[in-house]
């Protein structure tokens, strides 16, 4: 049986496109503590609510590693779900503002480069900018990420996929 694909191809990822993420997601206090203690990580910043109410915020941060742990994530629907064949890495990251509990994350991707793979030639490597906005449409975070992205399946690659021999 054949997954579902609602990822792009590579050949679908053409630079300058801009992808809308149709899914948002509203941040919890128990989404901020949660990841920060499965992380280890115990900046008061993140957790304590008194030494946050000093702070130029004056409440507790979401971490920032949550806010792009979850930027990707609502851009994988649209994108490359099963699509892709790796994450290759980060280029650039950025929290222009920073994200509290109770704020909405909403996310747009836009294909900044795409190419052959020159080692694998039925895949190519695509460069996105995935952008986080809040409720405020205020820009939170972007990224750039390159994904190794598998190219559109020939009609008899389908059959192989599915878990069957070719006809």
């Amino acid at each position: 049986m054949q997954r579902a694909v609602s990822g792009r191809w590579y050949e679908d990822l053409v630079p300058g496109m801009v992808i809308p993420h149709a899914v948002t997601r509203t941040i919890s206090e128990a989404d901020n503590t949660f990841f920060s203690a499965l992380t280890m990580n115990p900046q008061p910043l993140h957790l304590d609510a008194e030494f946050a109410a000093a702070s130029e915020f004056g409440e507790r941060v979401v971490n920032s590693l949550y806010t792009l742990g979850l930027l990707v994530g609502l851009s994988v629907y649209e994108t490359t779900l099963g699509t892709t064949i790796a994450n290759l890495g980060f280029e650039e990251t950025a929290f222009p503002r920073p994200m509290f509990h109770g704020d909405t994350l909403r996310a747009e991707t836009e294909v900044v480069a795409a190419r052959p793979s020159a080692s694998r030639p039925g895949a190519g490597i695509v460069t996105f900018e995935h952008r986080g906005y809040n409720q405020r449409a205020e820009l939170v975070a972007r990224c750039l990420r390159n994904a190794l992205m598998h190219r559109r399946p020939s009609p008899d690659a389908a059959t192989t996929i599915a878990g069957s021999a070719p006809a």
